[in-house]
């Protein structure tokens, strides 16, 4: 089974997220065993954030490593799991509100997930139609 990193790297889509997990120096810690819950931003949901934004954090590796660990969670929770919890605290510290919003959907902070689930070899994956941000 492939590692969070790897599923990341061969799935269409994400390309924004891993250019960013590398300029953060985060990949070694990815491919860790972990496990690891990771809430991850497709290309399109980091393309709504203002322009000029993805580059200045690229250049700011501390800020942009913040903001992505902030998208990740020690231990491997299921959407179930995670919505009878309510919350979580990222590794970055800050907690993560998990619910149930409009129509069913499984929202993350102001995020909705996409895919949920997605098994790794060393924890889950669950697609954002948006990036999160502490605060």
């Amino acid at each position: 089974m492939a590692t969070i990193v790897d599923i990341a790297v061969n799935t269409e889509g994400f390309s924004t997220l891993v250019a960013a997990v590398q300029a953060a120096g985060l990949v070694e810690t990815l491919q860790t065993p972990g496990p690891f819950t990771v809430f991850a931003p497709n290309d399109d949901a980091f393309a709504k954030l203002p322009p000029g934004t993805v580059q200045t954090l690229v250049q700011n590796p501390p800020q942009l490593a913040r903001i992505l660990t902030f998208h990740v969670v020690a231990g491997k929770y299921t959407q179930a799991e995670l919505l009878e919890m309510g919350q979580i605290d990222s590794i970055e510290g800050a907690p993560i509100p998990v619910r149930t919003g409009l129509n069913n959907t499984f929202e993350v902070k102001n995020a909705t997930v996409l895919a949920a689930d997605i098994e790794a070899e060393n924890g889950i994956i669950h697609v954002l139609d948006n990036v999160i941000l502490m605060g």
